[in-house]
């Protein structure tokens, strides 16, 4: 049986309700005999995943005929124990990941992130996460990596939505609705399960494009 790895942030991972990352609805796409493991987890950055562990069971399971799906790039601009440097560390950490896959017969695929919901005057989207999906889409053609270019996707969706549609796709809670938001809350990052199984369908997309990758998923229903 074939796996399926997944490792990046809270836009990824499984989460707790009402919270989904686009990794949770992926088990929906994959073939027969495809196994998916969405260690992902919210809040790390390239480097605070590695250095807290977190990809150890990746390293000592991952086996020839894996695939490793690698998104990050919401938190390597934020604190010291987080942070990485786009131009250099960042790189660094990605390259890491994927040789730990080729190392073992894995194939390697490097997503840039989901974008935010960053509305502004006139239908524009802010461009969020700086310089890091440009790194992202240089080490891919640099080390000849498959790349999801999940940013531009994403932003190109959320445009065509248009703000009120792609709010849809994100978590918004009223107040009293949820007690650990008892004043609601207006999320522009995270998912809700219809945002999640959306934006999963833009990663299967691209993934479908990439023959060694389409292998893993369901034929295309036409």
């Amino acid at each position: 049986m074939s796996t399926i790895w997944i490792i990046g942030d809270s836009t990824v991972e499984d989460n707790k309700p009402p919270f989904r990352g686009w990794g949770w609805a992926l088990p929906g796409y994959v073939r027969e005999g495809v196994n998916v493991r969405n260690i992902a987890l919210s809040g790390r950055s390239s480097r605070s995943f590695r250095e807290e562990g977190l990809f150890m069971p990746a390293e000592k399971e991952m086996a020839a005929g894996d695939l490793l799906l690698i998104q990050f790039g919401h938190n390597d601009e934020k604190d010291d124990e987080r942070h990485t440097d786009p131009e250099s560390t960042f790189k660094e950490e990605l390259w890491r990941y994927c040789q730990a896959a080729l190392e073992r017969g894995a194939l390697p695929v490097l997503l840039t992130p989901v974008a935010r919901r960053f509305f502004v005057g006139g239908g524009s989207l802010l461009y969020t996460h700086g310089e890091y999906p440009r790194a992202i889409r240089e080490l891919a053609a640099e080390k000849q990596i498959p790349l999801c270019d999940l940013k531009k996707d994403s932003r190109a969706l959320y445009l065509s939505l248009g703000e009120e549609k792609t709010a849809e796709l994100f978590v918004r809670l009223s107040p009293g609705e949820n007690p650990d938001f008892p004043e609601g809350h207006d999320d522009k990052t995270h998912f809700n399960a219809h945002g999640a199984e959306v934006i999963c369908g833009l990663v299967v997309r691209e993934l479908r494009q990439i023959p060694a990758c389409a292998a893993y998923l369901k034929e295309e229903l036409k």
